[in-house]
């Protein structure tokens, strides 16, 4: 079946009673057993049965199996955020004495938690150009635990060469880690590029309308014994899995995931487009356009599709606070690839707890705005962002 079909009519692990044509949600923290034979095998992994909630329920474990079914996974394992997924896949694989080599160009959390969290804990962030290949090999050594980047950054736009990484990655048997949000799974091939461990914010494209939080860790089975150690230790013992509502809504927001994306993709390229004929912008940063210096690569990785992130740049930082104030439609918030579409600063506000020099490393410039687009009509949201600039067209 194509990929929109498997996320429709992926099928229950278990018969339901009543014949549900949507998996059922169980609220429910614990599960008896015919007898302690069983309930010792559920417990020690022996049998595929849920224990506790915290480390497996039923509606979650439908969620998983559908985007299993969607990679082609080994397996998934789902958490109550991306910033969750993240941390879990980090602390699995690093350890006091190893150093993850990234970027700068990475969500400020993500950079805090790797540069400050890990640090504290004796894992040393070596940072670079991960655009340089060259660079990277020379920072790669026997202590690596992993290579870790966004497939697309957030907000720079930034694309790395994955297949370059990867042969890095094999030649010191370590894995390469990637957040790959941007653009979602449905679209994109990503054992294929050469990704052992995909983490995923499922709380954008597809929760569907922002309805809930959760992330995704996909494990593509080439980093030996990885899922199984998220799943009898980090589940265990951090306690941070999907709660079965959350994975109710998200396997709904599965379903439509295709449709919105191919909308909201569709509405950036041509919003993109529209935005450079107003004279207040001075750049607009979006994969989709020819000339982004990032274009061809990431066509040839991810494909005809570009996401639906976006980027302006205006004169100042006072030019950027009136432009999101004078909004009327596009909302002002966080987030990404809700329905609607949104705008922020990100240099004071998701970036604002870090120093100016930090800021100033990882190239978040005052002058940039970042829209995600949503499923309006592009008319309308073309017609918003002149009237926020002064110049109605």
């Amino acid at each position: 079946m194509k990929k929109q079909t498997l996320a429709i009519h992926t099928t229950f692990q278990s018969p339901d009673a009543y014949s549900a044509l949507s998996m059922p949600v169980y609220h429910t923290a614990a599960y008896e057993f015919d007898d302690a034979a069983v309930m010792a095998d559920a417990f020690c992994g022996r049998i595929d049965a849920p224990d506790y909630s915290r480390v497996m329920n039923p509606t979650v474990t439908y969620f998983e199996n559908k985007v299993r079914s969607l990679t082609g996974a080994h397996d998934v394992i789902a958490f109550t955020s991306g910033m969750a997924a993240i941390s879990n896949t980090l602390l699995a694989v690093a350890a006091a004495g190893k150093n993850i080599v990234t970027s700068r160009h990475m969500f400020g959390n993500t950079y805090l938690l790797i540069n400050n969290t890990l640090a504290r804990f004796g894992v040393e962030a070596r940072l670079c150009d991960l655009t340089d290949i060259a660079a990277v090999e020379k920072l790669v050594d026997d202590d690596t635990c992993c290579i870790y980047l966004e497939t697309i950054t957030n907000p720079q736009m930034e694309v790395a060469d994955l297949g370059a990484l990867s042969a890095i990655c094999r030649r010191h048997g370590i894995p390469l880690i990637a957040d790959t949000t941007m653009i979602p799974f449905t679209h994109v091939d990503s054992r294929a590029l050469g990704i052992d461990i995909e983490v995923v914010s499922s709380t954008k494209y597809i929760s569907g309308g922002a309805t809930s939080l959760g992330g995704l860790i996909i494990d593509y089975g080439t980093c030996q014994g990885f899922s199984e150690q998220i799943r009898k230790e980090m589940l265990l013992n951090l306690g941070a899995y999907m709660t079965p509502h959350v994975a109710y809504m998200q396997t709904i927001g599965l379903e439509t995931l295709d449709a919105r994306y191919r909308i909201q993709s569709s509405n950036a390229l041509d919003l993109a487009r529209r935005l450079r004929s107003l004279p207040a912008i001075s750049k607009v940063t979006y994969l989709g356009l020819e000339d982004n210096p990032y274009h061809d690569l990431a066509r040839r990785q991810f494909g005809p599709t570009a996401g639906a992130m976006l980027t302006i740049d205006l004169a100042d930082k006072d030019a950027c606070y009136s432009f999101i104030n004078n909004l009327k439609l596009i909302r002002r918030a966080t987030n990404l690839f809700d329905n609607k579409s949104l705008a922020i600063h990100p240099a004071s506000t998701i970036f604002g707890p870090l120093t100016q020099q930090e800021r100033d490393s990882m190239d978040i410039l005052d002058t940039t705005i970042r829209l995600s687009i949503g499923l309006e009509d592009v008319d309308d949201l073309f017609k918003d962002i002149a009237q926020a600039l002064g110049s109605e067209k």
